[in-house]
Parts: C-alpha cells; structure tokens; sequence
C-alpha cells in the first residue's frame, strides 16, 4: 500500500509514511471489509460513511504538516483510521462523529489497536469541540461549500484547517486554510469527492465561510472519498 498507492502518488513525508505501515488498517474496517483494507478505494462502514481510501488519508495527513504534541481534531471519525494515524504521528487527538454507533466502535478500536489517548464523542461536527480547543490543525472528512465559523474559531493562529471544498454531489477541491496572525489564507491541492457534511440537525446552516464561498449544510459524519 505504502509502495504503490502513496509514495508512486508523491506523497514524500516519512513521518506520515511510517505511520501509515504502522497503522493496522484492517483493524479500524468492519469484518466484512477487512480483505479489501489495503485496496485503493474507500470502505464502506454502513450508516452512509465510509473510510477514506489511503492516498487520501496520507494526502490528508501530509498537507496538515502535523508535529508531535499538536492538538488535531478530527471532524467526522468515522472508523478512527485518520485518528490512529494521527496519534501515531504523535498529536493529540479529539473526534467528532455524529453517528453514535460509529463513535462508539471508532473509540473501541481505537483502544484495541493502543490509541486509548485519543479522545471520540458524538457530535455535530461543524460544531467542532470548543471545549477542547484551541487546535493546531482541524481535519474535516466530508465536503463542504465554506468552512463552518465554529471551525474557524478554533483553530489556532499559525493552525491549519484541510478541507474539500466545493458544491454538493460535485467535484470539490481539497483545500489548507491556514489561520495567519492577520487572518486567514488558502491553498488548494488536488480535485476529490466527498460527499457533504450533515448538519447534525438536518437544518440549513447559516451564512459562514471565507473567500466569498457559499455556505453548505455541514456537520460531521457521512463521507466519501475518489481521486
């Protein structure tokens, strides 16, 4: 996986790929998914949600340029794959999920593979966890049209936000927005897929984001990733 699907890609950090041969990635799918884990494509993890497809996870991970003891959130865990990375790589960690049975078996994994440090609750996911905050990078697994304001609030200065940004049920463009002492920049990576955040109530949101984009109905939960 790490040979073929991440380093042929470009993806050149060697924290990230040391985390991602040390991850057990067929211990965060569901049973009848563990054959396909190591496959270039998404998982599906029922409820909607499904578990990025590697490259992306790595790609994720590489363009967040986490450091030992930074503070990540993790804006819909899903399966906690992204968050094991994560804690592999040495952050902190915090998920949000806002379907309950996938919070509870992302944290049960997680404790199995010795990632009990890393912190999951239900929740809305646009919501982020402001208790925990503030953070030195927020990764967002689902689509949306702008980042939340909540998002933006809590990210540290000097922080990053990745994110696909772009229209529902379209291509969108997986985007670093990076909080700057005068406020905040973007740049954008590479075309991907997702599928949008849900609001955790089913509710429109209100108007929020930066760079002039329209805002989206966002939460946490359901995803899907395709490069």
């Amino acid at each position: 996986m790490v040979r073929d699907q991440l380093v042929r890609r470009g993806i050149d950090d060697s924290r990230v790929l040391d985390a991602m041969r040390e991850v057990r990635r067929e211990a965060f799918a569901p049973a009848s998914q563990r054959k396909f884990a190591y496959d270039d494509h998404p998982l599906p993890l029922g409820h909607g949600a499904t578990m990025s497809q590697p490259y992306i996870v790595a790609l994720m991970t590489e363009l967040a340029e986490v450091q030992p003891g930074d503070r990540v959130l993790d804006v819909g865990t899903g399966s906690g794959y992204q968050a094991a990375v994560l804690a592999e790589m040495g952050a902190e960690v915090f998920g949000v999920e806002l379907i309950e049975p996938l919070a509870s078996t992302a944290q049960a994994a997680l404790r199995a593979e010795g990632y009990g440090a890393v912190e999951v609750r239900e929740g809305d996911g646009r919501e982020g966890w402001p208790q925990r905050a503030p953070f030195d990078v927020i990764m967002v697994a689902a689509a949306a049209r702008a980042v939340p304001e909540q998002l933006l609030s809590q990210v540290a200065v000097g922080g990053r936000i990745v994110l696909p940004l772009g229209p529902d049920g379209d291509s969108q463009v997986l985007s670093v927005i990076t909080r700057d002492p005068g406020g905040f920049s973007e740049r954008e990576s590479i075309p991907v897929r997702f599928v949008p955040l849900v609001h955790g109530g089913g509710l429109p949101a209100g108007p929020d984001g930066i760079s002039g984009r329209q805002p989206s109905n966002a939460g946490g939960g359901h995803r899907d990733s395709n490069v």
